[in-house]
């Protein structure tokens, strides 16, 4: 297990230090200037071109990086820009918003979806199978702002039952906090629940037409012991997956949803400095992100020898 641990991390800095290399040459050779959009419309190139030097835009590409890859082995990202403000006091201060919201939808997601693939499973071709059929294409097919924007409209607009968006800390109370999250964890949730409960239907469908299953119910054991203590465990490892798969992208989701729902997190000051130009952080909150994955993918690997003693590394 640790030579295995050992190999994958070795791996993942290799994939970290391509990541790197794209995502600074992507946002150098993109159109636009942070040091034109600081100067202003009036402004000349001469000032244009004092900013680009005090930034250290005027320098080789290859040294900026440099400079750039350097800061991160030591655990500086940078500053802002436009703030002049440490870029990891930035994504520090953004931090709380984007984990409850991502907390709060795998809950949400896992939980129904699960649940639901699994009775869907046990009562396959039936009213339940189909109505998730339904939902699961539903789901599939509508766009994350497609779903945040009616629901707006039903729940905060029309009703007034919900507030619309912004968002209350967790130390204001759990009432609040809990409130201003339904609307957007609901909204990024439908497309998990809808993914996560086909592919535990179609793997609960494959456990149960196996011949233990058969035989367990030759011997009298209940439909609960059935489903939850031999299928479902006998059917972990692609679940598990799917979940990882679902909390690698949602990472994407929260983005948009947050910018519907105008949730002060991650996602916003990743919108905010794309519009501005703001490579230090734009180019840090990729790199972590990155490493997320990395760590994610890990942690799903190790944890099929959990649900499956027969899976050695």
């Amino acid at each position: 297990m640790g030579i295995y641990i050992l190999r994958r991390m070795v791996s993942a800095t290799a994939v970290m230090a391509m990541v790197g290399i794209f995502v600074f040459l992507l946002l150098r050779l993109a159109p636009g200037d942070p040091a034109a959009i600081i100067a202003g419309d009036a402004a000349t190139p001469e000032m244009i071109a004092g900013i680009r030097e005090q930034m250290g835009l005027d320098e080789p590409l290859s040294v900026q990086f440099v400079h750039w890859a350097l800061g991160i082995l030591v655990g500086d990202f940078g500053t802002s820009i436009f703030t002049g403000r440490a870029v990891l006091e930035l994504i520090a201060q953004r931090l709380e918003p984007t984990i409850s919201l991502s907390f709060l939808t795998m809950i949400v997601s896992v939980t129904t979806g699960v649940s639901f693939g699994t009775l869907a499973a046990w009562r396959a071709r039936g009213l339940v199978d189909r109505v998730l059929a339904v939902f699961a294409a539903i789901g599939f097919s509508l766009p994350v702002f497609v779903v945040g924007y009616s629901l707006v409209y039903f729940f905060a607009i029309r009703t007034h039952w919900l507030p619309v968006q912004g968002y209350v800390p967790l130390s204001n109370g759990l009432v609040p906090w809990f409130v201003h999250l339904i609307l957007p964890t609901v909204t990024l949730s439908i497309s998990y629940i809808a993914f996560i409960a086909r592919i535990t239907r179609a793997s609960m469908l494959e456990v149960l037409s196996e011949d233990y299953m058969r035989t367990a119910a030759a011997k009298g054991a209940s439909s609960y012991s059935m489903l939850f203590h031999h299928a479902l465990k006998n059917a972990g490892v692609p679940i598990l997956t799917v979940v990882g798969i679902s909390l690698a992208y949602l990472i994407s989701g929260v983005v948009i949803t947050e910018t519907v729902f105008n949730v002060p997190g991650i996602g916003r000051l990743v919108v905010d400095a794309i519009n501005s130009r703001d490579y230090p952080i734009i180019q840090a909150v990729l790199i972590l992100v990155s490493g997320l994955y990395v760590l994610i993918n890990l942690a799903v690997d190790l944890s099929y020898t959990l649900v499956d003693p027969r899976i050695r590394y």
